[in-house]
């Protein structure tokens, strides 16, 4: 596999790191965001990047974040996540959806915290062979 083929089929996790997450914070702490992001990045598969962005517009869902896995895939956006209680659960779908090769994972498989807290999603921006895969 050549170095743009392996860059094409990395996961990336997106992550607000200034998500308040609904709360007031300390000015002299971590947002909750930032908790999040900085939780995440020692514990996702070695292959999967995570990324952290200063706003995600997604202020009353956060902890906001988004898996993406490039032109192929699905791409889901997710909020209401808790830097204290869903890391291994985020842990638990990221690695599933990277394991796909479009990107979704049956509804089952989810974390709960996947098929009940998705903000949004997006279609690959490669054509389809089955749109029906995709709606279930």
């Amino acid at each position: 596999m050549d170095d743009m083929a392996e860059i094409d089929a990395k996961v990336t996790v997106t992550v607000c790191t200034t998500c308040r997450a609904g709360a007031p914070t300390d000015a002299e702490g971590p947002r909750p965001g930032a908790r999040l992001h900085d939780a995440l990045s020692g514990a996702l598969p070695d292959h999967v990047r995570i990324r952290p962005v200063e706003c995600l517009s997604a202020c009353s869902r956060g902890c906001s974040m988004v898996i993406e896995g490039g032109a192929e895939r699905w791409t889901y956006i997710y909020g209401d996540m808790d830097p204290d209680t869903h890391v291994p659960a985020i842990v638990e779908g990221v690695t599933a959806y990277a394991a796909t090769t479009d990107g979704v994972v049956p509804w089952r498989e989810r974390p709960e915290i996947f098929r009940k807290q998705s903000i949004a999603r997006i279609p690959p921006q490669a054509p389809q062979k089955s749109t029906k895969e995709a709606a279930e």
